[in-house]
């Protein structure tokens, strides 16, 4: 009974830790790589990636300023999307700092040479003080308060539809694929977050051919509210077939100054079916005021910067709400 019981209120997450409670996303600021906090309603926290490595420790500690505005000492999961050095680089200098309860990824690189060396010893070093836990496609991410489900990892996809998804995507007859990408971003561990209503997806830096395998020729994902950008908005990942079908109401751009936020990044969601907003980290440098946000909707302005960083807090009805922490500045997105 109490396994069912445990069930029934991770399916009903909402209910289960006060319908008052939200999830809490936090956008850091590393300079083009990632590192995405997410705090659940049941107070439990995971780190989406750990920035980059050096810097004085300067990712690291913009992670461990998040977590200690929301309130917490320790971060239970850090899951990491890939083994680059701007997505999984800052995991020793961040265990030094604070713990972590269990790492997450999707198994071993397949990368070699010296930088791969010196991100699987960064790694290592970071695994020797925390639990160490590997998911495929199809995993639910144990974090409790939230449904995460891992929809790609290690270089497969889900093999079904996600519930309410499969619709036949039209996009895909006109689809080119790319040149098959062999490195670790093809095999990024992407997430979709849901949260009662609310929907946000996580693909890491999944590149266009893997991410074509989520929406062709079927839709496996179905729309979401919120699609954190794949690969910093670079050009090569980001596919109109997928970004269309996803349909996501608000964009997050976790570019840096001279990375990602491409125009045909750009293009894309705009050209999408309901897009409201976009959101960035930084404001892009090569995208002139066609390819950047409005002012308020940026964290950090400036290549020289504070490191400021965009919240999400977001309710089980399928309401949201974006805060620049630089500004003040929030918006509301009422559920559709």
């Amino acid at each position: 009974m109490r396994t069912i019981l445990l069930a029934l209120c991770f399916s009903l997450s909402a209910a289960c830790y006060g319908k008052d409670k939200p999830l809490e996303v936090y956008f850091v600021d590393v300079e083009g790589g990632q590192a995405t906090l997410l705090v659940s309603p049941s107070g439990e926290s995971l780190l989406v990636d750990t920035g980059w490595p050096g810097f004085g420790g300067r990712d690291a500690d913009r992670i461990v300023a998040a977590v200690h505005a929301a309130g917490l000492k320790q971060i239970d999961y850090v899951l990491i999307t890939h083994f680059h050095n701007d997505h999984v680089g800052g995991a020793a200098q961040l265990v030094d700092r604070i713990p972590v309860g269990t790492f997450i990824d999707h198994g071993p690189s397949v990368e070699t040479g010296e930088n791969a060396d010196e991100m699987a010893a960064i790694y290592k070093s970071a695994l020797a003080k925390s639990r160490h836990l590997v998911l495929t496609p199809g995993d639910k991410v144990p974090i409790k308060g939230i449904d995460m489900e891992v929809v790609s990892a290690a270089g497969k996809a889900i093999s079904s539809p996600l519930a309410g998804a499969g619709q036949a995507n039209p996009l895909c007859a006109d689809a080119k694929r790319h040149e098959d990408d062999p490195s670790e971003n093809a095999r990024s561990l992407g997430t979709l977050i849901r949260y009662g209503k609310f929907r946000m997806i996580d693909l890491g830096d999944l590149t266009w051919n893997k991410e074509l395998e989520l929406a062709c020729p079927v839709n496996r994902i179905g729309k979401v509210d919120v699609y954190l950008t794949t690969h910093h908005g670079h050009s090569y990942s980001g596919p109109a077939a997928l970004v269309h079908a996803l349909a996501p109401r608000v964009a997050m751009m976790n570019n840096g100054p001279h990375k990602g936020g491409d125009a045909s990044a750009w293009q894309i969601i705009r050209t999408s079916p309901r897009p409201e907003d976009i959101w960035q980290i930084h404001y892009s440098l090569e995208g002139g005021i066609e390819n950047n946000a409005p002012d308020q909707f940026i964290a950090n302005l400036e290549e020289k910067c504070e490191g400021y960083a965009v919240k999400l807090t977001a309710k089980p009805d399928g309401s949201f709400t974006f805060t620049n922490t630089r500004n003040g500045f929030s918006k509301r997105y009422n559920p559709l």
